[in-house]
């Protein structure tokens, strides 16, 4: 009830904001529904909105089979598996600022050693100045930085699976995959869910890593939904048009967690 208050008010003073044109303290004008209008016309913000689904798009498309791959190759238990258990959260410990200057530096051509092993190799890297090296960047990094969450849910999901089911398995003399695709998959069913869920509303609302390792640029490649609000809102200060934007950013949000929680109750009904 205390979080659900504290969140009120702020959201209650962005939505003041959007129904105002504000020129100073005390001076404000309302103008109704006219910056959402200005905001569904701004093509500048369509072509984010764009960006920002074929980012997300793209992370679980990589992130989920792998951190499946992972998990599966992961011992069950023993030494071995509390070591990879802790590599694992490591990538998780590190603050998203800091991701950002590490890949910042790792992809520089003349120090990092990403960049210049790519550059020795005959490949013309440089993600400050060309579009697609600077989308395989920001996307490696999210990559690196995130499929340990997707691996250790999995990781979790898996060793909730009955011995039993294997040992039957092991009776009918089935092949990996079908073990796989019959007893681990839809066992894991719910914790994809979840884990679909957690990384495409973290990736939708990325705004530290990128703009620390591009800034939006080159031009405005890189420049998702949460990196043009900022720019509107503090560059700018267009606080009207600013606060309208954030307020669909969160509508949009909203729908899509919607959605998946429908998705989870349902697989609950069902007994995955």
């Amino acid at each position: 009830m205390l979080v659900a208050f504290s969140a009120l008010i702020p959201l209650m003073t962005v939505m003041n904001y959007s129904v105002q044109d504000i020129f100073g303290p005390g001076n404000a004008y309302y103008v109704g529904t006219e910056w959402f209008r200005e905001v569904l016309a701004d093509e500048r913000l369509r072509e984010s909105l764009l960006r920002q689904f074929l980012f997300s798009g793209a992370v679980l498309a990589i992130q989920i089979p792998l951190g499946i791959g992972v998990a599966l190759m992961m011992p069950k238990s023993g030494i071995k598996a509390s070591l990879c258990l802790i590599l694992l959260a490591i990538p998780l410990l590190i603050p998203w600022n800091v991701v950002g200057t590490i890949w910042q530096i790792f992809g520089r051509g003349d120090i990092g050693l990403f960049g210049w092993g790519l550059n020795a190799l005959g490949l013309d890297y440089n993600y400050t100045g060309d579009t697609v090296d600077a989308w395989l960047t920001v996307l490696l990094m999210d990559v690196w930085h995130w499929t340990p969450l997707v691996a250790l849910l999995c990781y979790s999901g898996l060793r909730a699976i009955p011995e039993a089911f294997y040992q039957a398995a092991e009776i009918d003399r089935a092949s990996k995959w079908a073990v796989f695709r019959y007893i681990q998959l839809p066992r894991l069913k719910s914790v994809l869910v979840i884990a679909v869920l957690l990384r495409f509303m973290d990736s939708f609302m990325i705004y530290t890593e990128p703009f620390v390792v591009t800034g939006g640029g080159p031009g405005n490649a890189t420049t998702l939904l949460s990196i043009d609000l900022v720019k509107m809102a503090l560059g700018q200060f267009d606080l009207g048009p600013a606060a309208a934007f954030s307020l669909m950013y969160f509508l949009v949000i909203l729908l899509i967690s919607w959605v998946f929680y429908t998705v989870m109750v349902n697989l609950d009904k069902k007994g995955m």
